[in-house]
């Protein structure tokens, strides 16, 4: 059974895991007796910059999704061709420490620098991340409004010891990422602000709870983030997210609005522009979280026409048919 809520870290990290595990490792075939085994064909790595995207939209995007999670951007100015920046990299997805710091207070983008023809040195310049005179990888540090609030050379974040293994000491990194993570906000603070929005446009409170490390959260957000699907969800809500481990009282925002009945996050509720709950995502068979199979769907189309002022009918079923979508193309990846 799939479950599409996530009730604790442990959870969906040990489910992100076995997930990640059945995609990335091939089927071994079996091998006829008498015949020596052949080594296993491993796959390549994926390469760590994507040397095809535009780097403007990389920050644009990255900044986009700071403003909105209160988070930091964290620049990593380089090239698939850098044997050092691979190795940061490796340290940020290795050490558990530095990974977790990134995966709560960081939106992290690999940009693509330097080879061939000084690619994006004029982008890196306007941060002013001097990687001409520092080399790579470089690191940069924007606040949600894009604003650089640190530039970074790494070699100095290099293992000293001769002893240990090539690459950059965790210690020395993760000190950094912390000089620099954001003070937190008070989920009152940021409900507050969001119903006043709501109430002074006369639109409804499209709250939902979550936390970085739950996946069906992020599933929900980047659905609510696509162009076609927010364009609709403007019309009548305002967009509210309530991040229980990164704002101070999250939790028991989440459990008083939920009467403690949650069954996990993301928890869905809408309220009216005075805080008053009008519908939740709590269904006869408990919380749907990020709606994906079909009686999870049924429920939040009931949510949406519940509430709904401005979308039309058919807007409503634009929605109900992405959210398909989705369930299709993630039943089509298995």
């Amino acid at each position: 059974m799939r479950i599409r809520t996530c009730v604790a870290a442990g959870t969906c990290l040990l489910a992100a895991s076995m997930a990640f595990a059945q995609q990335t490792t091939p089927a071994l075939p079996l091998v006829p007796a008498g015949q020596t085994k052949r080594a296993a064909v491993q796959p390549a790595p994926k390469p760590v910059y994507d040397e095809t995207a535009d780097g403007k939209a990389q920050i644009a995007a990255a900044i986009a999704k700071a403003k909105k999670n209160n988070s930091r951007v964290l620049i990593q100015w380089g090239g698939n061709w850098c044997g050092w920046c691979t190795l940061l990299h490796n340290t940020f997805q290795k050490d558990k420490a530095i990974a977790r710091e990134l995966l709560y207070e960081y939106e992290v983008v690999y940009l693509d620098t330097g080879g061939p023809k000084d690619k994006n040195m004029d982008l890196a310049a306007s941060y002013s991340a001097d990687v001409k005179k520092q080399g790579f990888p470089y690191l940069t540090i924007l606040d949600a409004a894009g604003k650089p609030l640190a530039n970074q050379e790494t070699s100095s974040f290099e293992n000293k010891d001769q002893e240990a293994a090539k690459g950059h000491d965790p210690k020395l990194v993760l000190d950094f990422l912390r000089k620099y993570k954001p003070e937190y906000m008070a989920a009152s603070q940021v409900l507050d602000s969001g119903l006043a929005e709501a109430k002074k446009s006369g639109r409804t409170a499209f709250v939902h709870f979550g936390a970085p490390w739950c996946g069906w959260c992020h599933k929900l957000e980047d659905w609510m983030a696509r162009p076609e699907v927010n364009a609709i969800l403007s019309k009548d809500f305002v967009d509210i997210k309530i991040d229980q481990d990164r704002t101070e009282g999250g939790k028991d925002m989440l459990e008083k609005y939920s009467d403690g009945k949650s069954g996990g996050i993301p928890w869905i509720v809408f309220l009216d522009g005075d805080g008053k709950a009008l519908i939740n995502s709590n269904a006869s068979k408990g919380n749907i979280g990020f709606p994906s199979e079909s009686a999870e769907i049924e429920h939040f189309e009931v949510m949406l026409k519940k509430v709904a002022k401005n979308m039309t009918a058919a807007d409503i079923a634009v929605l109900v048919k992405s959210l398909k979508d989705v369930k299709a193309a993630s039943s089509g990846a298995h």
